[in-house]
């Protein structure tokens, strides 16, 4: 386990460096100065070569990368173009919106998913389990941003429960204020990402109940549930955990669009505003983020994997 641990840390060092250098190399094909957005276009060109200097963009593509990389491996990011904000302090600041939201999302995803999953493998020929898989395709097919724009109209709107959007000023000092605006995109993240979740668990289940082993506890006399519970859990666990690794990568990049429809100041609202604002370095430093975000992801699913299949332990 220590020499997969080790191999894994090595391949996912590899691929942060390869993803930083992609990373910097698109954003660097990009038309358009910084310089000469951040100054207008009635800037000299005095001016602009001055600015130039200044945010270092005078200088060789090899070097700008390789002091963006030694910046990132000392924690700093740099400063905005356009603001003059620290990168890593703005990203840290909206990572308390969207962290919260992701991971709320996929934990209500989790609790709905997994027994609505198995329930609708235990009925598959019934009408319990036909009206379940009818109601996940529902989710899956109905956007995100659609389902959003419901809630904010009936719940918010209508019934004038929950706010529509936005986040308290003052952050997570108001505890109750930022619970209360994240409860509907939670659920709406949660709900949409149930719907996926849960055909994964129910096609999983229905795999495992119907194999050799499970027969055979069956008959030592095990009954139905015993044997789901002893046996056929955790082997269903094992394609359903690499889902949920690929669907919380997903959660963090379409976080964007729910941050938006709910007026959230997360990393996504970070994002797009730099890119229209044509704000460089604030683009790479969120881009690497999430970037390094999935790759982690990606590593912490191949190590439960490994952790929960005994079979692969001894492989490399």
């Amino acid at each position: 386990m220590l020499a997969y641990l080790v191999l894994r840390t090595a391949i996912l060092a590899g691929s942060l460096v390869v993803a930083s250098m992609i990373t910097f190399a698109l954003l660097s094909l990009l038309p358009g100065d910084p310089a000469q957005t951040i100054l207008g276009v009635n800037a000299t060109p005095d001016a602009v070569a001055t600015l130039r200097e200044q945010l270092g963009t005078d200088r060789s593509a090899v070097v700008q990368y390789l002091d963006w990389a030694a910046g990132m491996l000392r924690g700093d990011l740099g400063t905005s173009a356009i603001g003059g904000l620290d990168i890593g302090t703005e990203i840290t600041r909206r990572l308390t919106v969207t962290v919260p939201l992701v991971l709320g999302g996929m934990t209500l995803a989790c609790l709905l998913a997994a027994p609505l999953g198995v329930l609708a493998a235990l009925q598959h020929r019934r009408p319990l389990g036909v009206l379940l898989t009818g109601l996940s395709q529902v989710g899956i097919a109905v956007p995100a941003f659609w389902s959003g724009m419901l809630v904010i109209t009936v719940v918010a709107v209508g019934l004038g429960v929950l706010p529509a959007g936005g986040f308290p000023r003052q952050g997570w000092s108001d505890v109750g204020g930022a619970v209360q605006s994240l409860i509907l995109p939670v659920t709406v993240l949660g709900v949409a990402q149930a719907a996926i979740i849960m055909r994964y668990v129910r096609s999983s289940v229905l795999d495992v109940i119907g194999a050799d082993f499970i027969r055979t506890a069956r008959a030592k006399g095990l009954s139905r549930w015993q044997s789901l519970r002893r046996h056929a859990l955790r082997n269903a666990a094992l394609p359903v955990v690499t889902v949920l690794g690929l669907q919380l990568a997903t959660l963090l990049i379409g976080s964007v669009v729910i941050e938006q429809v709910f007026n959230l100041p997360g990393l996504g609202q970070l994002l797009l505003t730099s890119v229209s604002n044509r704000d460089i370095f604030v683009v790479q430093g969120v881009v690497m983020m999430l970037a390094a975000a999935v790759l982690l992801v990606n590593f912490a699913v191949d190590v439960a994997y490994h952790l929960l299949d005994p079979r692969l332990r001894g492989h490399v």
